[in-house]
């Protein structure tokens, strides 16, 4: 089923330079080979029904009408050896430590700026920067609870930091979706490969959100802009796995500093909000005084303690693309240490150089904005017309501050079945960590995005790409794929 895949001028992960298959994927490459195109082909179909199904969707808005769609699946996995993951986890901890402890000194001391690491004007003119948190102290010291880490293989094979995403990360009940779907598809090669289990993340989020409270058997409630959101299936799916309350800012209200779900029983108590909406709309008290999504009072009782946020506000700060390139100073910084993820080189309009460099290389960068999502507001020079090269330029020009450009890169490819055949994608990698203090988790593997367009580099769900299951694989590992399944039924 390989025989026509081509490997040429990019890293493939599944082969190697000299066209010889890589150790984590010989047994996959068999078992693909001995059920045969026709047989892979109808467990395919019956994966995107099995999505349609369960209403495993996302919603895409051009010109201002929201459509939703299924989340393209791809059945060929994505594989991560145990070798190559462990060094990996240890970098995306050490990353996130320094930037919790990055949030926590903006907003207090700023002793990172008073050595003169991040420059003070970079910071304040951060959209993600808010003043109303200076001086605020979340339980347990920690900003960051949920994150997720946006990483790219490059030509050689080596792991790379692409953006961090700190406020609201979404893509997590992707990886549990793909993974049920997985299972049911190939459950030999999740015993031949043993597979780590990514089923336990409900309960790791559920034990990290209520730890937040100091009450007993705390209340937790989930916070979602409605139906409408691109990630509302995400809302309602770890509402539903956490057994706790979905509720929208109308469903809310804060009283004496307390806030309250409205329930057809009278108010409940709630001490916990895990909220999926950006620090713009949660309280139109505090900051976008237009909001309808939100909970006027909200951040009163934040502040008063009577109820915890993960994300706690203000954490967008360290979402913002011009503060990611310090990152790998805080955690000289912070931790005293050397960072084990490297970023991708990144020039900063801001600085003089930078923008006269990057205005003489359009063609051949990526740039973005500063605080964008979804591949929006970018331009992928190399592929953009004269003209579009110009006319970003002139938006270069008059806000500087709000771009930073990085050189094109050849992202790794994994093997993705198109139009009846093995073709290579290029992917990308999101991973998810939960953060209490000094004790962060990291879900073994995560999100592959895949440009699912031949010849493309952007992988967003919003631009055209789909999702791939991602396996770490470990043969030494101590516990199998079918002892995990053992555990799960005793649970």
């Amino acid at each position: 089923m390989f025989d026509r895949y081509q490997t040429t001028g990019f890293y493939d992960e599944m082969l190697s330079e000299e066209g010889q298959i890589r150790p984590a994927y010989q047994k996959l490459v068999e078992q693909v080979n001995g059920l045969g195109l026709d047989e892979l082909l109808v467990r395919q179909q019956a994966a995107e029904r099995t999505f349609r199904s369960l209403g495993i969707t996302f919603n895409v808005y051009s010109e201002g009408v929201g459509m939703e769609k299924i989340f393209p699946f791809d059945m060929f996995p994505r594989l991560i050896e145990g070798n190559e993951w462990d060094p990996l986890e240890r970098g995306l901890k050490q990353r996130i430590m320094a930037l919790n402890a990055f949030i926590s000194d903006v907003y207090s001391e700023q002793r990172i700026i008073k050595e003169g690491i991040v420059p003070s004007a970079i910071l304040k003119s951060s959209d993600g920067y808010r003043k109303e948190c200076e001086g605020l102290l979340p339980p347990l010291g920690t900003w960051c609870h949920i994150s997720g880490i946006d990483l790219i293989k490059d030509g050689k094979g080596v792991f790379h930091v692409l953006e961090d995403n700190l406020r609201v990360p979404s893509g997590v009940s992707y990886v549990l979706g793909n993974r049920e779907v997985m299972k049911r598809s190939m459950p030999r090669a999740f015993q031949d490969l043993k597979v780590r289990p990514v089923y336990n993340y409900p309960m790791r989020l559920h034990e990290i959100l209520t730890s937040l409270s100091a009450y007993d058997n705390p209340t937790v409630a989930v916070l979602t802009p409605g139906i409408y959101n691109s990630a509302y299936f995400e809302h309602s799916y770890l509402a539903q796995q956490m057994g706790v309350m979905l509720v929208e800012g109308r469903d809310l209200v804060v009283v004496d500093d307390k806030l309250f779900a409205k329930t057809t029983e009278g108010l409940k108590r709630v001490h916990v909000l895990y909220r999926r909406i950006d620090d713009d709309f949660i309280d139109p008290e505090v900051f976008n005084k237009t909001s309808m999504l939100g909970v006027p009072g909200l951040m009163r009782a934040f502040k008063a303690g009577e109820v915890a946020i993960a994300n706690a506000p203000g954490t967008g700060v360290a979402d913002d693309k011009v503060i990611y390139t310090f990152v790998p100073d805080m955690i000289r910084f912070y931790l005293s240490q050397e960072p084990i993820i490297p970023n991708v080189p990144t020039y900063l309009c801001e600085r003089k150089e930078d923008m006269s460099y990057v205005l003489d290389h359009l063609d051949q960068l990526v740039v973005k904005e500063a605080n964008g999502a979804g591949g929006y507001g970018m331009l992928m020079g190399h592929q953009a017309s004269k003209k579009e090269r110009s006319d970003f330029a002139e938006k270069i020009r008059h806000k500087p501050r709000h771009y930073i450009a990085q050189p094109v890169l050849s992202l790794s490819r994994v093997p993705t079945l198109c139009d009846g055949e093995f073709e290579g994608r290029h992917v990308d990698l999101r991973p998810f960590l939960l953060s209490k203090g000094d004790d962060v988790f990291v879900l073994p593997g995560g999100l592959t995005r895949v440009a699912l367009k031949k010849g493309s580099l952007v992988v967003n769900s919003s631009q055209g790409g789909g999702s791939k299951d991602t396996w770490v694989v470990d043969a030494g590992h101590q516990q199998t794929y079918a002892q995990t399944q053992t555990q799960r039924g005793a649970l």
